[in-house]
């Protein structure tokens, strides 16, 4: 099945992958750098319309471009404060030729009130440079989590997760 996923990030193409081949055999998916039309640091609801937006742009690049897939994927972190206290989350949509969508979570985890305002006005990669003077966590494969974490969870995993909450409806075609 072939899979066009809106990104180049190889942590967040291992996560995807990994996500589908719980479900589906001989998986190839493609990461296609596409814009999120969203804000550097999404907040709450931009979130899921940075997903959202990339997906739609995928699916105008793959069209444009006479490229065939079966799915359509994307994921966007963010932070949110959707249930009273700021945390970052990632959040996955789905979409399939007939504009079928799905979406799903990662874990969230808590952002300290201190660094609230940093992270909004500039992103959670910088705030996290500047507290553990590490450079461009963002782009390594296993991201600032592994640090939060001390190396029980990567970026792979919180992809993993969230597209795997996300792929729910078409794993179960019955429930939708």
């Amino acid at each position: 099945m072939k899979v066009l996923i809106g990104t180049k990030n190889p942590g967040k193409i291992e996560g995807a992958k990994k996500a589908l081949l719980k479900y589906f055999d001989d998986i190839e998916i493609d990461g296609i750098p596409v814009e999120s039309n969203v804000s550097e640091q999404p907040v709450n609801a931009e979130i899921y319309k940075g997903a959202k937006n990339r997906v739609k742009n995928l699916k105008k690049y793959a069209k444009e471009n006479n490229v065939k897939a079966a799915l359509y994927m994307s994921i966007e972190s963010g932070i949110n404060n959707s249930l009273g206290r700021w945390m970052i989350t990632n959040i996955a949509v789905i979409e399939d030729n007939n504009n079928f969508e799905s979406y799903g979570a990662s874990p969230s985890f808590p952002v300290p009130d201190r660094l609230v305002d940093d992270v909004i006005n500039t992103n959670l990669s910088k705030v996290m440079d500047s507290i553990f003077g590490k450079n461009d966590e963002r782009h390594n494969q296993c991201g600032g989590i592994q640090l939060l974490t001390h190396n029980i969870i990567s970026r792979i995993d919180l992809t993993e997760y969230a597209f795997v909450m996300a792929l729910t409806k078409y794993i179960n075609k019955d429930w939708k």
